[in-house]
This record gives C-alpha cells, sequence and structure tokens, in this order.
C-alpha cells in the first residue's frame, strides 16, 4: 500500500508560479513511476506529466509542455510539479498517482494509488 498526500495548491494570478508537492509513505518509493493528473470542474480527469521510478525519464502532456516541469526526490519519498506562466486554463483540482510500473503512462487507469487531490485556482 501507498498513500500519496498533496499540498502545494491554492489562489494565485495568471501568469504566477506555483509548485505542487505529494508525499508518499508505505511501500518504496523508487518502485513507482509517478504522475500528475488534473480535473477541471465539469471535466473528465486528464493526463498532466509522468516521471520513472529514478527520475531520469519524464514526459509531459503538450498543453503545459515548457510551462511546467515534473521532479522527483527519492531520498524524501517526494514528487513536485513546478508549474509556471499559469494561465486560467489550468484551474482544476490536482492529484498524484503512482503505478508500480517503470515509466508510468498518461492512462489513469494503469495507477495504483491516489492522493485525495489539491485545488489549484488561476484568476484572470
Amino acid at each position: 500500500q501507498v498513500q500519496l498526500v498533496e499540498s502545494g495548491g491554492g489562489l494565485v494570478q495568471a501568469g504566477d508560479s506555483l509548485r505542487l508537492s505529494c508525499a508518499a509513505s508505505g511501500r518504496s518509493f523508487s518502485d513507482y513511476a509517478m504522475a500528475w493528473f488534473r480535473q477541471g470542474l465539469g471535466r473528465e480527469r486528464e493526463y498532466v506529466a509522468r516521471i520513472s521510478r529514478h527520475g531520469f525519464n519524464r514526459y509531459h502532456t503538450a498543453s503545459v509542455r515548457g510551462r511546467f516541469i515534473i521532479s522527483r526526490d527519492n531520498a524524501k519519498s517526494t514528487v513536485y510539479l513546478q508549474m509556471s506562466s499559469l494561465k486560467p486554463e489550468d484551474t482544476a483540482v490536482y492529484y498524484c498517482a503512482a503505478a508500480s510500473s517503470r515509466y508510468g503512462s498518461e492512462n489513469a487507469k494503469d495507477y495504483d494509488y491516489w492522493g485525495q487531490g489539491t485545488q489549484v485556482t488561476v484568476s484572470s
């Protein structure tokens, strides 16, 4: 079992930056690829970014590429999402997720554990 707890969300203005954190506990953190997903009001959950078990491979969806960066610190059992140049359309609940695979995927069904989410609201 892995427990995930997100933090760092909040209300910011367009163009601002924010860093989300997801602290993991339970089984060895480095056994899991990690990802961030988000879900806006009335929208389906969408993939944002993922990072391999040891952080050597990371991928970002096109809409955030160049603005968001996923990273992880296995010594701290924490995954991060550094968000910059935020836009109102980035407003959503952001979830971290863990997959028992080396690279993870863009498919939410491939993830075994989920956090409770943290709200990010970007005002125009």
